[in-house]
């Protein structure tokens, strides 16, 4: 498996450990998880709680995005090596992000949310440039 798939692998379980996190915050801040009505729930979290949440969110949107650049590089025959650097670029960015997300802290989640953002485009990028006709 190449280095792109397996980032892609640990970008499919940030969003999971969001929701632990988002589970953390439920249980801080009510008492419990309402099983019956997370999602209804959720939208009553306040401060980091919230925030986690939200994260997780944008990591769901994200995995999207970055599952699609990474395959459509891949069979493209864009460099592996540098498809390699812009997806571990990305699984940085995207470790970061939930961090800066939830301690509130706008600047950092936004340059590690462009950053991130900005290695999906790389991989397109690679992928018309290194393309197998």
């Amino acid at each position: 498996m190449t280095t792109p798939f397996w980032c892609l692998l640990v970008m499919i379980f940030i969003p999971y450990i969001l929701a632990g996190a988002t589970v953390y915050f439920k249980n801080k801040q009510f008492g419990e998880v309402d099983a019956n009505n997370p999602r209804e729930q959720s939208v009553g979290l306040k401060g980091n709680g919230s925030r986690a949440n939200a994260a997780q969110s944008n990591a769901w949107e994200a995995l999207t995005v970055f599952g699609a650049a990474v395959i459509v590089a891949h069979f493209a025959g864009a460099d592996p090596g540098t498809s390699a650097t812009a997806a571990l670029v990305f699984i940085a960015a995207r470790i970061l992000h939930p961090i800066f997300y939830i301690m509130g802290n706008q600047p950092l989640r936004t340059a590690t949310f462009a950053v991130g953002f900005g290695c999906c485009m790389w991989l397109f990028y690679l992928a018309a440039n290194g393309a197998v006709s």
